[in-house]
């Protein structure tokens, strides 16, 4: 599948599609709807209308029901619609059965992630891992009308007998995905040599999901100018700092933010980015207070640090944009039950606190609200690792 144009001359225009199911409820969907919506913002379409279905499994051949893809398939038309952009992953099968119904342009979840990542890559080690990523999603849905590749004419070995125009196409897929896993292996290793170079200080990582500001804290902590923005995925490239707490250094590094349903080929392809993760001495887990479902966005991380083998690493929890978060403060003798919903600033930090013994931080990094107590909290616990490291340099901190 092509990626998306963004035209020069009128934005596009993409409707959403989701499906509810036992596995996941009509609230759930919109959230996950909703959130599709940001990433198709990010990669610069307009999201417009939601079309959502319930059904007890998605439908092998259209992902919705025959009903619903002509009741999209009439908007389409009549709005003039771009792109129909699906919640979920779809089979090649599904993508063809679906353009030749809308008569459009058709985009999963992972497609449209994969373009974001495209857009966002910055630098050659980047933008390989997304270009890895890309063509082994593209190899299983080729047909034969896809002309995105150029073609290898003549020579030898270059056209078996009788062979179709698809099979060249994936010959040469698959010779471009060997060539890109090569490239990728040597910048890995270049990666690792520099990582080794940077001696026996504490290495610390800002993990999070995406758009919960770890760039904003990363900035304000090491004073640089890593780049920062109100959209999902604005940093790709792993960028490592070297940090002086009170009189002790440290290395800080800001990832990529992770999301629900990462196509596992950006997970495959991203693991040397996340090296540095795997190779922290201790995780900042930031955590975005202000969203209504944070507690689902870091199950999502927790996940991610599991499949990464990242999960047992000493964790601190940061509690960011603390000053977008807007429940008013109860009344003393008010008798409503507390629930998830309702929760004041004051609850959440009570619950954390406690669940996490106090490794419970709860910051502005944006108006740099608590920024000095969460320095010293990280201090301290940069301290501890360094002492066990070096237990007879103590008396230095």
């Amino acid at each position: 599948m092509d990626q998306p144009t963004i035209k020069t001359d009128k934005q596009e225009y993409a409707v959403l599609v989701g499906v509810s199911t036992t596995r996941q409820d009509a609230e759930k969907l919109e959230e996950h709807l909703n959130e599709l919506a940001f990433l198709t913002k990010t990669a610069g379409a307009q999201p417009g209308k939601f079309f959502t279905q319930n059904l007890p499994q998605p439908n092998p051949k259209y992902f919705i029901g025959s009903g619903k893809v002509q009741e999209v398939a009439d908007y389409v038309k009549e709005e003039k619609i771009d792109v129909v952009i699906f919640d979920d992953e779809l089979t090649p099968t599904q993508v063809r059965n679906l353009e030749k119904a809308l008569e459009c342009k058709i985009m999963d979840r992972n497609g449209l992630i994969l373009d974001i990542f495209a857009k966002r890559a910055r630098t050659a080690h980047a933008r390989t891992q997304v270009e890895l990523a890309q063509y082994e999603y593209l190899l299983p849905r080729l047909t034969g009308m896809w002309t995105h590749l150029q073609k290898q004419t003549g020579g030898i070995g270059t056209r078996g007998p009788g062979e179709r125009e698809i099979e060249t196409d994936r010959r040469i897929i698959r010779d471009k995905i060997t060539l890109l896993k090569q490239k990728l292996a040597a910048i890995d290793k270049q990666k690792k040599t520099q990582r080794g170079n940077r001696g026996s200080l504490v290495r610390v990582s800002l993990v999070g999901y995406t758009n919960v500001g770890k760039s904003t804290i990363m900035n304000r902590l090491s004073k640089s100018d890593v780049f920062a923005e109100n959209k999902l995925f604005a940093t790709l490239d792993t960028t490592v700092r070297k940090v002086v707490l009170e009189n002790l250094p440290c290395l800080i590094s800001d990832t990529v933010g992770f999301i629900r349903k990462l196509p596992h080929g950006l997970v495959e392809s991203f693991k040397s980015t996340l090296d540095e993760v795997r190779e922290s001495d201790l995780i900042v887990h930031v955590v975005d207070i202000s969203h209504p479902k944070f507690e689902e966005q870091m199950k999502v991380v927790k996940n991610t640090l599991a499949e990464i083998d990242s999960d047992d690493k000493p964790t601190l929890y940061v509690f960011n944009k603390i000053d977008a978060y807007t429940f008013e403060e109860k009344e003393e003798d008010d008798l409503t039950p507390k629930t998830e919903a309702n929760k004041t600033l004051k609850d959440l930090k009570n619950t954390w606190i406690a669940k996490t013994n106090d490794q419970a931080i709860f910051i502005s990094a944006k108006d740099k609200v608590n920024m000095q107590y969460f320095r010293k909290v990280l201090y301290e616990e940069v301290k501890k690792i360094h002492i066990r490291r070096y237990p007879y340099n103590h008396f230095l901190y």
